[in-house]
């Protein structure tokens, strides 16, 4: 695999070799030295054009302990700024002979597009409303790690279904892997059809949210809105809002941050012991670190790995 642009590219088997290998990367956290050798003397750069902490740090995080050097390049305070276009900018960071590009772009098809303008291989860390694969497998993982397999659980997607590339990566990640899944919100942030497209049920109304085994709350975002999409914050909140009154005692919550407390989740979900939201940021670091070494270490170098994370 040269490329992660989509979820959709994995399949069941490829999201299941790539969270069997963040498993047996998950240990390096815990050693004196944080390290293994595995991508020592490869360059991975990170540019990002929209503000990040979780998949950013993450990121950064994860090609260290690979042993990779980093540069990190975000559109504040770069030549972006200066009006360099998106492609210059790759045939900038290409002179260095980078062996990854994680690349965030506020358009849609932004990554696809990198990976047609570099000799590297790209890493979709978010395009618009599009994609977030990396997101959706810590999701799973970071599932998987708690409940088992997800074959036959029942997850719900509540909130701004429209504007969310999370809800779309991750509701496939889900599919893919034998889950039921139901997007939820108002109709207005509901997309006509999405849920036809990517294989899930719909609902306009939280009545039936009893019936999910986890409840996984969406961030209102705000700075892709236009107005009208809805009445206001307040409103949202009454009705839609993942909150205790509405959640049986067993089941879990996710969110894939940052979390806006009394808005999409009440902040005693979040402070409680079914949130899965610390989880999810830990697991960002051991998924990341195995995509980037499925990309530029391989298959073929199974044997390595299991060398390099023993050492």
């Amino acid at each position: 695999m040269k490329h992660l642009l989509g979820i959709e590219e994995l399949g069941r088997e490829g999201i299941e070799r790539i969270l069997d290998r963040a498993e047996s990367f998950e240990g390096v956290a815990s050693r004196d030295i944080q390290k293994v050798p595995a991508l020592r003397g490869r360059l991975i750069v990170n540019l990002f054009y929209e503000a990040s902490t979780r998949t950013t740090s993450s990121f950064e995080l994860a090609a260290k302990r690979l042993s990779a050097d980093v540069i990190s390049v975000r559109s504040s305070g770069s030549s972006v700024e200066k009006g360099e276009s998106l492609k210059d900018t790759i045939a900038t960071l290409d002179a260095y002979e980078p062996a990854a590009i994680v690349v965030r772009h506020p358009r849609a098809g932004a990554a696809h597009l990198v990976s047609k303008w570099t000799r590297a291989s790209v890493i979709n860390a978010g395009d618009g409303a599009h994609a977030h694969p990396t997101q959706a497998l810590l999701d799973v993982h970071t599932l998987r790690g708690r409940i088992g397999a997800l074959d036959g659980r029942n997850i719900w997607i509540v909130g701004d279904i429209s504007h969310s590339r999370v809800a779309r990566s991750t509701a496939k990640a889900f599919s893919l892997m034998g889950a039921r899944v139901t997007l939820a919100g108002p109709p207005t942030l509901l997309p006509p059809g999405i849920g036809v497209a990517l294989g899930c049920e719909e609902a306009t109304t939280l009545a039936k949210i009893g019936d999910a085994d986890i409840v996984y709350a969406l961030r209102m975002q705000h700075e892709r809105m236009t107005g009208g999409d809805i009445p206001s914050l307040a409103e949202y909140s009454t009705h839609y809002a993942v909150t205790e009154a509405r959640l049986r005692p067993d089941q879990l919550v996710m969110h894939p941050g940052p979390v806006n407390r009394g808005v999409e989740i009440g902040g005693d979900v979040v402070d409680s012991g079914r949130s899965l939201i610390a989880q999810q940021v830990a697991a960002g670091v051991a998924v990341r670190m195995a995509v980037l070494y499925e990309l530029l270490a391989g298959a073929e170098k199974d044997g390595r790995m299991r060398e390099v994370t023993a050492a």
